[in-house]
């Protein structure tokens, strides 16, 4: 299976004349390896996408890192070190152009530098472009994010046979990172390990507090596989849990339970966070849910659709995002659980299966 980056450029460039945005500048970020296949490094070297409503994209790169470049549906400009990068691509931009959309994520020296050059031209967000391309994924995209999904879901099998006490939170981070890129991942990218009263942050970093018994411990970790992200929290109890810990972990699980079967198409984004959030609330823990119910996953770890009150876009088939309630006692503990799913013709498929119970560990 293979990525047919000329359809997402013919693609793109419809959206363009449809929202009359004349001209695409896009540096570093996810919307250039998704048209392109190719992911630039950020840096002080300019490399940037243009891509016109109609004609031929050019990828404007440093001369260094053209090496890299995998041929694709544009031409290549390589620049020497002496020239002017940010010149180069001002003056590619047809001077008619009054609309020229922009990467969320060009670095403000090259964004200043292009309105210096191009005083009469108005610029505005690339999303509004590329958002409605990505928020579905295509097959190969949804093989990937299967594919990350049942790594993580290796790991948590192997995190059940690994004692917790006596080891700190950067010990078992360091250890899952690890054990991320063993089951499969390319890459891991990132790992929170809270335990105890830390399980209250959702955020947390895993800093040097020893694990011991009667901590409960969350545990959010992901990779990359093809460049398509995986994010799974399971949360693992030292020992028995008492009784609130129990508790409170039924309400999670619950939430979880009822948003997940909530999905299908043509329900709204936000009433999958309300069906989380009123589970959790008739538990009585209402104002310890302090984040949103999910959020898109992709070539971005956080992308569109954010499930969250006040966005009432509808469900699509294609759309792929996390499902992810907590509860979080500040000085006590905290408890999440989180699956990646996608939304199919007629309902969701839930692409982690690794075991939710809380998880008792030594």
């Amino acid at each position: 299976m293979a990525t047919d980056y000329q359809q997402r450029m013919i693609r793109a460039q419809k959206e363009m004349a449809d929202q009359k945005v004349d001209i695409l500048l896009l540096s570093s970020g996810a919307d250039l390896p998704y048209l392109t296949g190719y992911e630039a490094t950020p840096m002080e070297r300019l490399t940037m996408l243009v891509l016109p409503a109609q004609g031929e994209p050019t990828l404007v790169i440093p001369q260094l890192e053209a090496p890299r470049v995998k041929d694709g549906p544009f031409r290549i400009r390589a620049w020497q070190e002496a020239e002017d990068a940010v010149g180069l691509v001002a003056k590619m931009v047809n001077q008619g152009s009054r609309r020229i959309g922009v990467g969320d994520q060009l670095w403000s020296v090259f964004m200043v530098g292009l309105q210096q050059q191009l005083p009469g031209s108005l610029f505005t967000s690339a999303t509004a472009v590329t958002r409605p391309l990505r928020i579905r994924k295509d097959a190969y995209e949804i093989a990937a994010l299967r594919e990350a999904a049942a790594a993580t879901d290796r790991v948590v099998l192997r995190l059940r046979d690994e004692p917790f006490s006596g080891r700190t939170e950067q010990e078992m981070a360091r250890l899952i990172a690890a054990l991320t890129v063993e089951e499969g991942h390319d890459q891991a990218t990132f790992w929170i390990v809270a335990s105890g009263p830390n399980g209250a942050s959702p955020h947390h970093e895993p800093g040097g507090r020893m694990m011991e018994r009667g901590d409960l411990v969350v545990v959010d970790f992901g990779g990359k596989i093809r460049r398509y992200g995986s994010d799974c929290t399971r949360t693992f109890s030292i020992g028995p849990p008492t009784q609130q810990q129990t508790e409170v972990h039924a309400a999670v699980l619950a939430a979880q339970q009822a948003a997940t079967a909530a999905v299908r198409p043509g329900v709204m984004a936000e009433s999958i966070d309300s069906i989380a959030r009123t589970v959790i609330t008739e538990a009585g823990y209402g104002e310890y849910f302090i984040h949103r119910t999910g959020h898109g996953i992709g070539l971005d770890g956080h992308e569109h659709p954010y499930l969250v009150e006040g966005n009432s876009e509808t469900l699509e088939p294609g759309m792929c995002f996390s499902i992810e309630p907590g509860i979080y006692l500040p000085g006590r503990f905290g408890v999440r659980i989180e699956d990646i799913v996608t939304v199919t013709s007629d309902g969701v498929e839930v692409l982690n299966q690794a075991d939710r119970s809380l998880i008792v560990v030594g």
